[in-house]
């Protein structure tokens, strides 16, 4: 199942709304990257641990 990593979900002083969605590690992995970019996180273990354990399943959109 695809998983999301929605910015909304995290406190944040900039009001992010990124949402990321794919296999759990092109999530974990594209997450990490944004939160040290635009955020200024340290990419460290304890981060992904992090953005794993926030992790949403992705609910199927229908047309």
């Amino acid at each position: 199942m695809r998983k999301v990593a929605d910015c909304r979900d995290y406190p944040s002083e900039m009001n992010c709304s990124l949402t990321i969605s794919g296999e759990e590690e092109e999530v974990v992995r594209a997450a990490a990257e944004h939160a040290v970019s635009v955020h200024s996180h340290e990419d460290s273990a304890e981060l992904r641990d992090q953005i794993r354990s926030g992790l949403k399943d992705e609910v199927p959109q229908h047309a």
